[in-house]
């Protein structure tokens, strides 16, 4: 019989050398995949490579597909260190996007940029509010958050598309083209977000915030009451109540801050990127749940985050820009699930032994 048995540490050094050991597991798995297709493994590494990491205009094109990513996955790591699987980071990504582009759509023409910082709050108050109803049932019905939080996303997408396709809303347009096509109406261009260049590369104003919002995030669970707080609860849920944690609270604060993260996501994608709301675009992006791979990976260390959401990123440009006859399809989609499959298979050998015992029949003794 094979079992397995929690260890009684878990050295550090494993927790860098689990997300590279995936990488690499991945990478072979996917290598082996290649070759039983017909291609060059080593050619179709080093075009992704190219595509992805090689140039200013590569590297811009792959920082802003990681845009999103980065937010995403804050959100999935800030949740899933409390033990809260917050499922519904596409959703929550999607109501940021329509209140922060009705926020633009309302005030861009008349204050300019000085409407961004009020998009910023629109998509994290959106975001968090549509969590924080999955928050309510959990801490005080004990409601499954993974199965609240996901049907939420089938809500947010219907919601979204319903404003475009099914509805005379704000947000559509009303006039020209949009009369025989349904389609988003196009933010005022005091909206747009500023990008920073740097020669041939391009930063986008919403990686630099999320950049900066994941060392917030490291900060507050390394060096604040709350941070310890959420990690006592985390480990022993009964042993924070008995110490006068008010566990239902904390519950509630971590899932809106894991949606509030997910709706700045949202923000950042339509004030830096989509200028629209774009419900079918929104709802094929499947961002909420890379973000859940991005966060595993990063062992939902947050400014490990970023970085795991630049080499997604760089997948997922690299996987645009190369489809064709040549390049095998759906390369990028199973790369990215074999290196969730590896990091969560080494997460459990590191954690776990494997042990095998032998049953002994009745009247043998040893």
């Amino acid at each position: 019989m094979i079992r397995l048995e929690r260890r009684a540490s878990f050295p550090k050094w494993l927790g860098w050398v689990i997300p590279i050991a995936s990488i690499a597991a991945a990478l072979v798995a996917g290598a082996l995949l290649i070759l039983v297709s017909g291609n060059d493994p080593l050619d179709t590494y080093s075009r992704i490579l190219d595509r992805a990491f090689a140039s200013g205009e590569a590297l811009s094109a792959t920082l802003i597909a990681a845009t999103p990513l980065l937010f995403t996955g804050l959100a999935a790591a800030a949740a899933f260190k409390m033990g809260v699987f917050n499922i519904g980071g596409q959703g929550q990504f999607v109501i940021g996007t329509v209140t922060a582009a009705w926020t633009g759509l309302m005030w861009g023409d008349s204050l300019g940029k000085a409407v961004i910082p009020l998009m910023i709050l629109a998509g994290v108050l959106g975001g968090a509010l549509w969590a924080a109803i999955a928050g309510v049932l959990r801490a005080w019905l004990n409601t499954n958050e993974i199965i609240t939080t996901l049907m939420l996303n089938y809500i947010a997408a219907n919601l979204a598309s319903w404003l475009i396709f099914n509805s005379r809303s704000y947000w559509r347009l009303l006039s020209g083209s949009g009369l025989q096509f349904p389609q988003g109406k196009r933010l005022p261009e005091g909206s747009d977000w500023p990008d920073l260049s740097l020669g041939s590369l391009v930063l986008p104003c919403g990686l630099l915030i999320g950049t900066a919002v994941a060392v917030g995030c490291w900060a507050l669970y390394r060096h604040t009451r709350f941070g310890f707080e959420v990690s006592i609860i985390s480990d022993s849920p009964e042993a924070a109540a008995y110490a006068g944690m008010r566990t239902k609270r904390k519950v509630l604060a971590v899932i809106a801050l894991s949606g509030g993260l997910a709706g700045l996501g949202g923000a950042a994608d339509v004030g830096n990127f989509r200028h629209v709301l774009d419900p079918k675009g929104l709802n094929q992006s499947g961002y909420g749940y890379a973000g859940i791979v991005i966060a595993a990976l990063a062992r939902l260390n947050p400014i490990a985050v970023v970085f795991v959401a630049v080499l997604m990123g760089g997948l997922s440009n690299a996987g645009r820009s190369l489809q064709g006859p040549d390049f095998p399809a759906g390369l990028v989609g199973t790369l990215q699930g074999m290196v969730l499959f590896f990091a969560l298979g080494g997460e459990v050998l590191a954690r776990y032994r494997i042990r095998r015992t032998v049953r002994i029949p009745e009247g043998v003794t040893v």
